[in-house]
């Protein structure tokens, strides 16, 4: 199942896609609710109640909707720095023997088609692509052999960073929290569509058209199992919070000469199985 968060003249809802489209499943019973975390929070059975609502939900023309952020006000939104070798390298950094592990926050969130806006006081906004997860029950020690008994589905997300920012100190979080710079979505897949922990899936970022990133899920040195026991020692996960698995090499700042996002690009993420992940750019006034 797919599963998205969109706005429908204006009212947030929840859609399901399907081969007949994006299906308004909040039109069809109100009690679905708007939000994706709290109908996770409603317990595991709630996509199975869900499924039964698609047959008579209607269909919405592209026109008649717009992506949100898939999860808009997560508990908790844990991103993972230098999971990928070959990004660990070009950063200059050794690779991590623990998760790297910062936080985003919610203002800095888009849906699938807003603009990622570089902000006025620098000009080094870079691309991330990332596959996510997002959680679909409560842990506290779980274990690694279980773990994936803990996601409700994978989706896309790119981290949008503003360099010079996220390098004037040791920690990340103001360089990697700008507003409006960290699209989410577009929609929710759930695990029984895609391969166990979303292993061996291609994954691209394109810009204007142009590959600048280009690897495998395969490749990450923290697969979504150890992720998620290694958190939950820490921290209990709740539904709706979000996980984002890091990005490969062939980022902006990385390339020779550094390549920044301008006004005009559009970015987007691909991941093979999960969909494509489109913004554009723009600059703030």
């Amino acid at each position: 199942m797919r599963i998205a968060s969109i706005l429908v003249k204006g009212e947030p809802a929840l859609g399901v896609r399907t081969p007949r489209g994006m299906l308004n499943v909040t039109a069809l019973d109100a009690g679905v609710g708007t939000s994706l975390r709290g109908l996770l929070e409603r317990g595991p059975d709630v996509l199975t109640d869900l499924a039964r609502h698609v047959a008579g939900a209607p269909v919405l023309s592209d026109e008649e909707f717009t992506y949100r952020p898939l999860v808009p006000e997560p508990s908790k939104f844990l991103c993972l720095g230098l999971n990928y070798v070959a990004h660990a390298a070009e950063a200059t950094y050794e690779a991590p023997k623990y998760p790297v592990v910062f936080s985003r926050v919610a203002s800095g969130l888009l849906g699938h088609g807003e603009p990622m806006v570089v902000p006025a006081c620098s000009s080094q906004l870079d691309y991330e692509a990332e596959l996510a997860v997002v959680v679909g029950r409560p842990g506290r020690h779980i274990p690694k052999e279980r773990a994936l008994e803990w996601v409700a589905g994978y989706t896309l997300f790119n981290d949008g960073s503003i360099r010079d920012y996220q390098k004037r100190t040791h920690q990340w979080t103001v360089g990697k929290n700008f507003d409006a710079t960290g699209p989410l979505g577009p929609e929710l897949v759930t695990p029984d569509e895609l391969p166990a922990g979303a292993r061996g899936l291609r994954i691209q970022m394109r810009v204007n058209g142009e590959v600048l990133q280009d690897a495998s899920t395969s490749d990450m040195i923290f697969d979504v199992a150890t992720v998620l026991a290694d958190l939950s020692v820490a921290m209990t996960l709740q539904p709706g919070d979000v996980i984002a698995m890091g990005t490969p090499s062939g980022v902006g700042a990385a390339r020779n000469p550094p390549r920044f996002l301008r006004e005009g690009d559009v970015c987007e993420v691909i991941v093979e199985g999960v969909g494509v992940l489109k913004n554009p750019v723009v600059r703030s006034p």
